[in-house]
């Protein structure tokens, strides 16, 4: 465990797939925003989702005419990642390939996890490098998850997501975890997106290529919110495990699930990034915690 901290804000983050944990106000009554991964619900907090965002068809890809099997978001949220520094405000981990993730991905890359503290502002950065002689080939997302409700005397209906500006959006439906290709209206410029287990029915609300940038999980009883800030990221996606669980994801994507009928081709799948030899990729997003 790692531990960031300042005069308002205290975030824990694990070595076990740079995981963050924790993200606690001390100046609102340690009030903690993250989901604490029970076991019985949904056993995570905030997986970073790598080499891939999503599920592949039989969880199978082929690559040079070999085929692989990788599970849903890949396996980077179950490795032991390795310190590179840490201060008071700043934590930076990192993961390269071992045995076991050459089986399964025959890339070579560096990924590197940091985490910036300042107030109550986290600011989570991403950089994969390709330090091999081939193309690397992969995708990378967030999936954190909030408390919701935060207070006991809220219910988790009395939520709603509110957009940086009134946005028209089409979510794009999943079946067994795969795009299926149709979609459905969600809003029609309108900035609020009610919050409710009857929107989670059909899994995730997954959005395509939109034009906002930030995106708030407020509630009409409690000023306690949380925001997030994802600059140039494609992909989004909007989840909750079951009726009655007691927390929301916020999923910034640079990647998506696969679709059903996909060729099964990891150079085919859609939102798939590529690096040359030597190349590397940049990108943060911020959470702030109100």
């Amino acid at each position: 465990m790692y531990i960031l901290e300042n005069e308002l804000s205290r975030v824990t983050v694990q070595a076990h797939g740079a995981e963050l944990s924790s993200f606690i106000r001390k100046d609102l009554d340690n009030l903690e925003y993250i989901w604490p991964a029970d076991a019985a619900i949904w056993a995570r907090h905030a997986p970073v989702l790598f080499p891939i965002v999503g599920r592949l068809p039989q969880d199978t890809y082929t690559y040079q005419g070999q085929s692989y099997q990788l599970p849903q978001h890949g396996f980077a949220r179950d490795q032991e990642f390795t310190l590179v520094r840490q201060t008071a405000a700043e934590l930076v981990l990192d993961l390269r390939p071992n045995e076991a993730t050459l089986a399964r991905y025959p890339f070579d890359f560096r990924l590197i996890i940091s985490y910036r503290l300042a107030g109550p502002m986290l600011t989570i950065g991403w950089e994969v490098h390709n330090p091999g002689r081939g193309e690397l080939l992969f995708s990378i997302g967030a999936h954190p998850a909030f408390r919701c409700p935060l207070l006991p005397e809220v219910k988790f209906e009395d939520y709603y997501f509110e957009f940086d500006h009134p946005v028209t959006l089409e979510r794009h439906l999943l079946e067994d975890g795969l795009l299926n290709g149709k979609t459905e209206p969600l809003l029609n410029q309108q900035q609020q997106l009610p919050l409710s287990y009857t929107l989670f029915e059909q899994d995730a609300v997954v959005l395509k290529h939109f034009d906002f940038t930030h995106l708030a999980l407020r509630s009409r009883r409690s000023e306690r919110a949380v925001r997030l800030r994802f600059d140039g990221f494609p992909y989004l996606g909007l989840w909750t495990k079951q009726a009655g669980a007691p927390f929301v994801c916020i999923e910034p994507w640079h990647g998506i699930a696969s679709s059903v009928g996909d060729s099964g081709e990891l150079a085919d799948k859609e939102g798939l990034l590529t690096l040359g030899p030597g190349q590397e990729f940049v990108t943060s997003y911020s959470i702030t915690v109100e």
